[in-house]
């Protein structure tokens, strides 16, 4: 894990690759979960009968957003952003879900640094964040993560 306590630190970042967080695995469970608190329970997702039996992947697939909503979490397993008075998730540009993720698949997060500007004392950190899927080539989504921190002076 590499710890960045300001924006000197995290400018030196730029154009590398900082990480990769440890495999998470999405059961059904999980899936399930996202669709309650989602309400999307698109049957590719929790009708486990149907998919084997219909579907395309012969499983139940996780929902492309259930995917994205990991970021955070795997994202502080690479980087431990310290001396903040604040946060924000600003957005996410350039997305593309290259891959489905079968039920009990497992996924890590690889960080790449883009760019890192200071904007009158907010820094807007622009991160690559691939979804990596264990034993796949193409990754589950690659996407330019908007992050915009608030240092302590």
């Amino acid at each position: 894990m590499i710890v960045i306590n300001s924006f000197d630190e995290y400018k030196s970042l730029e154009n590398r690759m900082i990480g990769e967080s440890s495999w998470h695995k999405i059961d059904q469970d999980q899936i399930n979960r996202f669709a309650d608190a989602t309400l999307d329970y698109q049957w590719i997702h929790v009708d486990e009968d149907r998919a084997e039996k219909e579907g395309p992947f012969k499983s139940t697939i996780a929902h492309g957003y259930l995917t994205l909503a990991l970021i955070p979490y795997l994202w502080k397993q690479i980087a431990d952003v310290r001396n903040l008075k604040m946060e924000i998730n600003y957005g996410i540009e350039n997305l593309r879900f290259g891959q489905i993720v079968p039920v009990n698949s497992e996924v890590k997060l690889q960080a790449t640094v883009k760019t890192v500007t200071n904007l009158k004392g907010t820094v807007k950190a622009v991160v690559e964040a691939k979804l990596l899927i264990k034993d796949q080539i193409k990754p589950a989504y690659t996407g330019d993560v908007v992050f915009l921190y608030h240092f302590m002076e």
